[in-house]
């Protein structure tokens, strides 16, 4: 079924996988920049350290302020983290530890992660204010009430307009006079006290003061708007740009649209067009052309399904988890590429999130389930590879990824310092799918990376990745045209952030944000391809 080389391949794939043919074109590119090029594997290895140091420095400073639990939560992310720092760096070392050692490193960091998570509810439960007796309460709804009483609005002046402070105008209020009234009655001391009401699009932001924790201060609210306006308007708890809280209240009609019958055919071309190209790529690796030898369909059809696997399992994740969480979302829309088949999916949220726990579980276990099937592929492949094996790969493959060169040294060993290596089909599947897999945690837009940021540290910071990520495949694109397609797609396509949440206020919690992280160091480590003298120290290719 498959030839006994595996030369054949693209050159796009090439300078995706194989870090010699972006070697290769280094005077291109030093004569296109009138710079020249110079390769200097320690200073990479030491901004590799400096990197995930910044990253462990950065979490210690946003946990600072919040003392005792902050450090805790902190250090749990690091115990998560740990493992694999200490894996990649002694890798990079050229110290690489078998299964065994790395399974031990796993079960370690996990339970000194549930340790900590104890102390660090102990801490939580030792740290409770106990709460005021109802006549404190009274005392300090009184207090706030008093001078607010006078500003209470009468039928005159919740009429149509309200006054602006800042320059004396009326406002037109685009909110019907009863539906105002039943809004601002949703409002109350141990919630959000609401004291400027402003117009926004078709509807209103208040401002105040927030009374409590901002889920159960959303969800009574959302309740309370439900029970006095049924199903017309939508109720955000976000943050203004003075980084204070307010209450934006939209009409329902403002929510996302479902997906068109348009839309959906057009999701049907791609889908087949993925198919296609999937089947393409099984036979450009195998040599020849599908489309020119169609009955030869059962040897590419190994390759394609594995890719489809791939794809499926992250489909199938998301939408397990949207259900899970009654979010809807449109017909996945398929990126068709003939170099690995297909670079993912473009899935659109068809209803509003509640939170954005919602939007990192949704976006994590479509990344999560694609990459755990790609790894189980490619360890599998690894496992199954043996001297006369149905595919032979040069050696020099390996050191397109530092997390298949890892793997692959540790599962291989020796046999890498062979010019030829015999591999099994699914190591080369496995690492398709991982490409395809890392290439949808770019931190960008509405990919899954992009999501996975703007759920765990805000649209601002959502916004500077994707910005700095399209800079990256900006200049990457001068040697891998590959980094240019993404580029484009990202500009056109995938640009803006996912919209607000309900409640933009509560955030994910340490657990997640550890994976998070976890996911982005895994897609750095899948597509950074291996130094040459960082190759050379481990015998790959030698």
């Amino acid at each position: 079924m498959f030839p006994t080389t595996l030369f054949h391949v693209p050159q796009n794939l090439m300078l995706l996988l194989d870090r010699s043919a972006i070697d290769r074109l280094k005077p291109l590119l030093a004569q296109a920049t009138g710079m020249p090029i110079v390769a200097s594997e320690n200073t990479a290895t030491i901004a590799l350290v400096l990197v995930a140091l910044g990253i462990l420095g950065w979490g210690f400073y946003r946990a600072r302020p919040f003392g005792k639990l902050g450090i805790l939560a902190w250090l749990q992310s690091v115990a998560l983290m740990s493992p694999w720092l200490l894996f990649f760096g002694l890798f990079a070392a050229g110290i690489y530890l078998n299964l065994v050692a790395v399974l031990l490193l796993l079960v370690a960091s996990t339970g000194l992660y549930i340790y900590l998570g104890r102390q660090l509810r102990k801490a939580a439960s030792d740290t409770l204010l106990p709460r005021p007796d109802a006549a404190e309460v009274k005392s300090q709804s009184d207090a706030f009430s008093a001078p607010e009483s006078p500003r209470t609005p009468g039928p005159e002046t919740i009429k149509i307009v309200t006054s602006s402070p800042a320059n004396n105008e009326s406002e037109i209020i685009p909110v019907p006079v009863e539906d105002l009234k039943a809004i601002k009655g949703i409002f109350g001391i141990d919630t959000f006290f609401a004291t400027e009401t402003i117009p926004y699009q078709d509807g209103v932001i208040l401002k105040g003061n927030l009374r409590g924790d901002p889920e159960q201060v959303h969800s009574r609210l959302t309740a309370s708007l439900e029970e006095r306006l049924n199903d017309r308007y939508r109720l955000f708890l976000v943050e203004n740009q003075d980084e204070k809280p307010v209450v934006i209240i939209l009409p329902s009609t403002n929510d996302p649209q479902p997906t068109t019958v348009s839309q959906k055919i057009l999701a049907v071309v791609l889908l087949l067009a993925t198919i296609a190209t999937s089947l393409e790529t099984g036979g450009l690796l195998l040599g020849f052309d599908f489309f020119n030898s169609p009955a030869r369909y059962l040897e590419v059809l190994p390759i394609a399904a594995g890719i489809w696997a791939v794809l499926g399992s992250g489909e199938i994740a998301r939408r397990v988890l949207a259900n899970r969480y009654n979010v809807g979302l449109s017909w996945p829309f398929f990126i068709p590429t003939l170099q690995i088949g297909c670079f993912g999916a473009i899935d659109r949220f068809e209803s509003l999130l509640p939170n954005r726990k919602v939007l990192f579980d949704i976006a994590f276990a479509g990344s999560a389930a694609g990459g755990i099937v790609s790894v189980l592929m490619l360890v599998t492949g690894l496992l199954l590879s043996h001297p006369g094996s149905l595919f032979q790969i040069p050696a020099e493959f390996f050191k397109g990824s530092v997390l298949v060169g890892t793997l692959a040294k540790v599962v291989l060993g020796s046999a890498l310092q062979q010019q030829i290596v015999d591999v099994h089909p699914l190591v080369v599947i496995g690492w398709l799918g991982l490409v395809i897999t890392a290439i949808n945690l770019m931190p960008a837009g509405q990919l899954d990376g992009g999501r996975i940021v703007q759920a765990i540290y805000g649209r601002k910071i959502a916004s500077r990745t994707t910005l700095a990520t399209f800079v990256v495949l900006a200049i990457v694109s001068l040697v891998n045209p590959l980094a240019l397609y993404w580029a484009i797609v990202i500009l056109i396509l995938q640009r803006n952030l996912e919209r607000p949440s309900l409640n933009e206020l509560t955030e994910p919690d340490d657990a997640r944000a550890a994976l998070g992280l976890l996911a982005l160091f895994l897609m750095i480590a899948a597509l950074l391809p291996l130094t040459p003298a960082l190759a050379g120290r481990l015998g790959i290719g030698n």
